[in-house]
C-alpha cells in the first residue's frame, strides 16, 4: 500500500513538472486574488512571485480587451463553466504576450467555485506570425495603408453598415498631379518616400473612423462613413473633406533638399448600400478623371452626365478600332501659297470617313488615338501614305518641286523608334527627304527637350525639314524660336483672323513675322480667307499662305 502511495505520488510529482515545463500556471481564490502560480507565470510576466501573490489579473492587464470581454469571462467561469479563449497580457516591462488561456473553476460543497486554476500557453510567436500574415495580405507594404482586399471589405461594410440606418458614405479617388516626372527626375527612392509622406498626411486629414488606402501606383482611395443621413448635407461634408485634403497636399513636401510638389486630382462619389461596389470606385474614377481635363489640382464631384460622356467615349475607342482594320482613315491634302501664288507644297490633313457619323475632324479623334496609343499604327499610316504621294510627284518634272507636310503627334515623336521607322519608310518607298516637312507643336517639347532637339537634327541630316504648328498658342513660343533647328513657322489662326480689324492681332503677327525673318526662319499663315487677309500678311513680309481662299483640303491632288 504504502508502495503504491509512493507512485502515485511519484507520478503526480511528474505530471507537475511536466505541467510548469509547458504551461503558465495560476491559481486564484473565488474573488480571483493570486494565491499559487508557478515558474513560468513569472518568467514571462517578469515579476517575481512577491509581487504577484495576493494581487488579482489586473496587474497584467494589457488594455487591449474592452471591458466587456472580461465581464463575459467572470459570467463564465463564475457560473461553474470552464472558459477558453486567447488573452493579451502586459509584461512588468511593458512588453505585450499573448497567451491561450482555459480557466477551469474548483466546485466546493455550496456549489459554487472556491478556487480557479488558470492554465495558459504562450502563443506570441503564433500570433506575431499571424499579423505579419495579415499585413501582408491586407496591407500595402510601402505605405502600410490598407490595401484593394481590406478596402473591399471595408466598402462592404459600410454599404451594409448604412443599409441598417447609418449615415450617408462617399469614396475620394486621388492621383498625384505629374508624379511620373517626379519620380523619373528624383528617382525612385525620393518617390517612395513621397507617397509614405503622404499616405501619413492623408491620414492625418481624416477622422480615425474613415479609411485610407492605397489603389495602386500612385493612386489612393479614401472612405469616409456615417456622413449625415441627409444626402444634401453628406455631399457638403464629403467635398469639404475632399478641398481639405487637396490643400494639405497642395503645400508639398520637403525632400532630396529641395522642395516637391504634390498637387492631386480628386473624384468624390456618395454611395450607399443600393450603389454596387465596382459602380461606386468606376464613378469615382470617372470623376477623378474630370479633374485631370479640368486642370488638375481639382476636386470634382460625380455627375450621371459624365457616365454618359465615358461611355460615348469608349464607343468612340472602340470605332477607331475598326477605322483602322477598315481603312476609314483618309489624307486630304491642302495647298501651301508662296507670296507670288504660285503653290510651293501640300500640307497632308487626316480625316475619318465614319458609316454613320460622316466625316469627323481630327480634333475630336487624335486626342483619343494618343490616350490608346493608337496614334502609333495610325501615325505610321500617315507618314507612308504622305511618302508614297511625294515618291510619285517626283517622278513627274511638273511636280518634283511640291513639298508635303505631315502632322507627327507629340506621343508620336517622342518613340525611341521613330527615327528608324522614318528611315525604313524613306528606303522602302523611295521618297526625296528633302521635299518632306514634319510639323510639331510646342507641346511635344514641354518633356525632354534636349533629346527631342538631337532628334530633329538627327532626322535634318537625312534632308526632312521642320516645321513649327500653330505657332503663338503656347507661353514659351519665343524660346522655342531661339533653341529649336527650324525650317518653317506656321502662325496659328487665331492671330491671321483678326489682322484686319484688331490692332494688337495685327501688331502681334508683325511682331512674330519680323522676328522669324531675323532668325532666317520661313513663314506660313494658316486660316487665310480673305484677300483683305493676304495682302496684309504679303505686306508685312509673309512667306507663303495656307486657308480657305487659296484651297480648301481635298481627297485627291495632283
Amino acid at each position: 500500500m504504502l508502495k503504491k502511495l509512493k507512485e502515485t505520488q511519484k507520478e503526480l510529482q511528474d505530471l507537475k513538472a511536466a505541467l510548469n515545463e509547458h504551461a503558465i500556471v495560476a491559481v486564484t481564490d473565488s474573488q480571483g486574488n493570486i494565491i499559487q502560480i508557478n515558474e513560468k507565470f513569472c518568467q514571462i510576466s517578469k515579476y517575481s512571485r512577491e509581487e504577484l501573490l495576493g494581487q488579482t489579473h489586473r496587474i497584467i492587464n494589457s488594455g487591449y480587451h474592452p471591458k466587456e470581454f472580461f465581464e463575459k469571462l467572470w459570467q463564465t467561469i463564475s457560473s461553474g463553466e470552464v472558459w477558453k479563449g486567447e488573452i493579451c497580457n502586459r509584461a512588468k516591462d511593458g512588453e505585450l504576450y499573448w497567451v491561450a488561456t482555459t480557466i477551469y473553476p474548483v466546485i466546493g460543497d455550496q456549489k459554487s467555485p472556491l478556487q480557479y486554476v488558470a492554465i495558459r500557453a504562450d502563443i506570441t510567436q503564433r500570433k506575431r506570425s499571424e499579423k505579419e500574415a495579415k499585413q501582408m495580405a491586407f496591407y500595402d507594404p510601402l505605405t502600410n495603408l490598407p490595401n484593394r482586399r481590406l478596402l473591399k471589405e471595408r466598402l462592404e461594410q459600410a454599404a451594409l453598415t448604412q443599409s441598417k440606418g447609418g449615415g450617408e458614405c462617399a469614396m475620394l479617388m486621388l492621383d498625384l498631379d505629374n508624379f511620373k516626372e517626379t519620380n523619373d527626375f528624383f528617382g525612385h527612392n525620393i518617390g517612395d518616400e513621397l507617397l509614405r509622406l503622404i499616405a501619413d498626411r492623408l491620414t492625418q486629414n481624416v477622422r480615425g473612423t474613415d479609411t485610407v488606402a492605397r489603389f495602386g501606383g500612385d493612386e489612393f482611395i479614401i472612405l469616409l462613413e456615417n456622413l449625415d443621413t441627409d444626402p444634401e448635407v453628406a455631399g457638403q461634408q464629403m467635398m469639404k473633406v475632399a478641398d481639405k485634403i487637396r490643400s494639405a497636399l497642395a503645400t508639398g513636401f520637403f525632400l532630396a533638399g529641395r522642395h516637391v510638389s504634390s498637387s492631386v486630382s480628386i473624384g468624390v462619389t456618395p454611395f450607399n448600400a443600393k450603389t454596387p461596389i465596382y459602380e461606386a470606385l468606376k464613378q469615382a474614377d470617372i470623376a477623378m478623371y474630370q479633374a485631370k481635363s479640368l486642370g488638375r489640382d481639382q476636386v470634382c464631384l460625380f455627375k450621371p452626365a459624365m457616365l454618359v460622356e465615358v461611355e460615348a467615349q469608349a464607343q468612340r475607342m472602340a470605332d477607331l478600332r475598326h477605322a483602322i482594320l477598315r481603312d476609314e482613315f483618309k489624307l486630304f491634302y491642302q495647298p501651301i501659297v508662296s507670296s507670288t501664288g504660285t503653290i510651293q507644297g501640300y500640307e497632308a490633313l487626316i480625316r475619318w470617313q465614319h458609316p454613320e457619323l460622316g466625316m469627323i475632324s481630327p480634333a475630336d479623334f487624335i486626342p483619343l488615338l494618343e490616350q490608346s496609343g493608337l496614334i502609333m499604327v495610325v501615325g505610321r499610316w500617315v507618314l507612308k501614305t504622305a511618302l508614297k504621294k511625294l515618291a510619285l510627284w517626283a517622278q513627274d518634272p511638273e511636280t518634283q518641286h511640291l513639298t508635303l507636310a505631315v502632322n507627327i503627334s507629340a506621343v508620336q515623336f517622342a518613340n525611341d523608334r521613330f527615327v528608324s521607322s522614318v528611315e525604313t519608310a524613306l528606303e522602302a518607298i523611295g521618297a526625296p527627304p528633302s521635299q518632306l516637312f514634319m510639323e510639331l507643336t510646342e507641346n511635344t517639347f514641354h518633356h525632354n527637350t534636349k533629346q527631342l532637339i538631337e532628334r530633329i537634327n538627327r532626322l535634318k541630316l537625312l534632308g526632312i525639314r521642320f516645321a513649327l504648328d500653330d505657332f503663338g498658342t503656347g507661353y514659351s513660343s519665343l524660346s522655342y524660336l531661339k533653341s529649336l533647328p527650324l525650317d518653317t513657322l506656321k502662325i496659328d489662326r487665331s492671330f491671321v483672323t483678326p489682322v484686319t480689324t484688331d490692332p494688337k492681332s495685327a501688331a502681334i503677327t508683325q511682331t512674330i513675322l519680323a522676328l522669324a525673318h531675323i532668325l532666317n526662319i520661313k513663314t506660313v499663315a494658316e486660316g487665310v480667307e480673305t484677300v483683305e487677309q493676304a495682302e496684309f500678311l504679303r505686306a508685312s513680309g509673309c512667306d507663303a499662305f495656307q486657308g480657305y481662299l487659296f484651297g480648301k483640303p481635298q481627297a485627291n491632288t495632283l
